[in-house]
């Protein structure tokens, strides 16, 4: 547990912005052949449109995370992973996966609370089972394939080619690790790292794809198995918070349910509305 002065949670609520499908109007009187392409090219070039956006937007991000001055920074992280460690929906989750912070990238830290669920001992006093079962990012290849593999102890990872913290696929012994796709229980909470948000829960990730490729697959597990989607919480500098709806999104994107800053945390969704009375 860190030893860090919990900070007071501050609910900031917001009226939540669901996505709108934008449909184009076809011209009348065109043959169907015309009609297709026509409409095939409008939408390459809404997308290019939004992809140029979203450049643009991480470019500036960048610069701000850049600009930050490292004291701010780590005040931040620390602010950020007490309201975590505190928050009701943290607390209650039995099963989650989590990002583990790269200070290269400027993401959150998210080391305490990672320290905090692999040597928080369960109810019997043993260190050899936590409380919360965790699972944790490994990048598989260059095509935005990631899985999530649970970990029970610090030593489980190993720094990766580009020095980030990542599970290896077996464990000590030799043991394949439990891959989240393939548990058995569904996820209570997804915690999510990215390069922008805005207050009506989009995110804005680094361009690789990884997760939204990863949560729409997810999804579409706790679909066929009749889950309920864990809450996804997103964290998050001040600088790094957007107005509604200034993030352009793809139908391929994935909101967030929660954004927590150095503020308070800030509740997007119905599902997130439920989660704060527990």
């Amino acid at each position: 547990m860190s030893t860090h002065k919990a900070a007071k949670t501050k609910l900031v609520f917001i009226r939540n912005h669901p996505i709108r499908s934008c449909y184009l109007r076809e011209p009348g009187g065109q043959p169907t052949s015309i009609r297709a392409m026509s409409t095939n090219n409008q939408e390459q070039d809404h997308l290019e449109s939004i992809f140029k956006q979203k450049r643009i937007l991480r470019s500036k991000v960048r610069q701000a995370l850049k600009s930050m001055e490292p004291s701010l920074r780590s005040q931040e992280d620390d602010v950020i992973q007490s309201i975590v460690l505190e928050a009701p929906w943290f607390k209650s989750c039995k099963r989650l996966c989590a990002y583990i912070s790269c200070s290269g990238l400027r993401e959150v830290d998210t080391s305490k609370l990672l320290s905090h669920i692999l040597h928080n001992p369960s109810p019997d006093g043993s260190m050899l089972q936590t409380v919360k079962k965790l699972y944790v990012p490994r990048v598989e290849d260059k095509n935005s394939n990631m899985r999530m593999f649970n970990v029970s102890r610090i030593d489980d990872l190993v720094a990766n080619s580009m020095n980030i913290l990542e599970p290896a696929s077996v464990d000590a012994g030799g043991n394949e690790r439990e891959d989240v796709m393939r548990a058995n229980d569904p996820l209570d909470l997804f915690i999510l790292p990215g390069l922008a948000f805005d207050r009506s829960g989009r995110r804005l990730g680094r361009g690789g794809g990884y997760y939204d490729t990863f949560l729409k697959n997810y999804k579409e597990l706790a679909k066929e198995r009749g889950w309920g989607l864990p809450l996804f919480v997103a964290l998050s500098y001040s600088v790094q918070i957007m107005d509604e709806e200034v993030i352009p999104v793809t139908q391929n994107d994935v909101l967030v349910d929660v954004l927590v800053s150095p503020s308070g945390v800030i509740p997007i969704s119905p599902a997130a509305l439920e989660r704060m009375k527990l």
